[in-house]
């Protein structure tokens, strides 16, 4: 997806960058860094993303908490943090995701805070990076993994945050679309590389992006396959593609035992 294309009309990503931006300012203003630096997770030392994707005990399955998404309206909203998140780390996930945009996603900051308390497993903060303070935030709240969108960063904002989130000693995934994205964001700070299936701008589902982008991918970066991922036979043919991680989350949290389901799908691969 290009520049061009996010910002077109009604554009769903265009709209959120918008709130984004007005949330960041809101948040710098109520807690300044120096408060954010004075968290006790700040002081912690982050899970590696490449140790638990790799490790031959896990499943290379980074699942996420999701309550609802902008596509879907509410997916699940009965189930707690605790519950679902060690449901997916006793069923071998290799980290987790959880979703802090409160607006479109239906997140709360204090998710992440939970579910680093409950589990021993490396958490990814899913939110819209745009500015060094989320990285920050990220950081006080107990992440061991940030996000970067391609789509909504330009090159030299990728490599700041993630120059920052590697001072700080997380993990950076960087999330591309297409092989254009991909090309322009690449850069030595990050640790993985995530190949969205699904496209941000209308929310369309293709694993075949996967396929298309897995061989541009650099080896030295993890490569993540993100979204649309409902069968364990996918799981193993993007395995057997180049594939070391798998980000899934509507296909778990859609149940009533999120937990379950995950530990019922990684037995098929």
């Amino acid at each position: 997806m290009s520049r061009s294309e996010t910002t077109q009309s009604g554009n769903i990503l265009d709209k959120i960058v918008a709130k984004k931006r007005q949330e960041i300012e809101s948040d710098r203003r109520r807690t300044p860094i120096i408060r954010l630096e004075e968290s006790e997770n700040f002081f912690r030392e982050c899970y590696s993303l490449r140790q638990f994707i790799l490790d031959p005990l896990r499943t290379g399955v980074i699942a996420e908490f999701k309550r609802q998404s902008p596509s879907k309206g509410i997916i699940n909203d009965s189930v707690t943090v605790k519950q679902v998140t060690n449901g997916y780390a006793a069923a071998g996930a290799s980290a987790l995701s959880v979703l802090t945009d409160r607006s479109f996603f239906g997140g709360r900051k204090a998710d992440l805070v939970e579910a680093r308390k409950v589990n021993q497993i490396p958490v990814l903060r899913k939110e819209f990076m745009l500015d060094e303070y989320q990285v920050v935030e990220a950081k006080a709240l107990g992440a061991d993994i940030i996000l970067l969108i391609a789509a909504i960063l330009t090159p030299h904002e990728v490599l700041k945050l993630a120059r920052l989130a590697k001072d700080l000693g997380m993990s950076v995934l960087l999330e591309v679309h297409n092989k254009a994205e991909l090309e322009r964001s690449i850069t030595p700070e990050l640790d993985a590389i995530g190949v969205n299936n699904r496209n941000l701008g209308n929310f369309e589902v293709s694993v075949q992006h996967s396929y298309d982008l897995v061989e541009h991918i650099p080896a030295e970066f993890l490569k993540i396959s993100e979204s649309g991922l409902s069968d364990p036979k996918t799981i193993t043919e993007l395995r057997a593609a180049g594939f070391n991680g798998f980000l899934i989350g509507e296909n778990f949290m859609k149940t009533q035992d999120p937990g379950k389901a995950m530990k019922e799908f990684v037995a098929g691969f």
